[in-house]
């Protein structure tokens, strides 16, 4: 199964870093307010980073890795080669990069 990490932006600017099998899906639960606590008292803007092709395992090794980094080396990241956002069609069908400048 490929899991992916994602990176979304906040409404208090913070960086939610987490994984999935499906960021559509998990996107919307945030959105929904039934994904994760992090969510409580403030909103997902916007995905700004996705990195794919992770087993299980290595997601997770990968999120903890980048829950570390010190926000300025995150958004950093966000800018990366390495950021995947632009190459996934369906992340940018979602809607959630226009919905963030509304």
């Amino acid at each position: 199964m490929n899991w992916q990490v994602y990176i979304i932006l906040c409404s208090d600017d913070s960086l939610y870093t987490g994984i999935t099998t499906d960021v559509d899906r998990r996107y919307a639960q945030h959105l929904a307010g039934t994904g994760a606590k992090y969510f409580r008292g403030r909103s997902p803007r916007r995905l700004v980073y996705l990195e794919g092709g992770h087993d299980r395992s290595s997601a997770s090794r990968r999120e903890a890795q980048i829950k570390r980094l010190r926000p300025v080396d995150k958004r950093r990241l966000t800018c990366s080669p390495g950021n995947q956002l632009e190459q996934t069609s369906g992340v940018e069908s979602g809607g959630r990069a226009q919905a963030a400048t509304s």
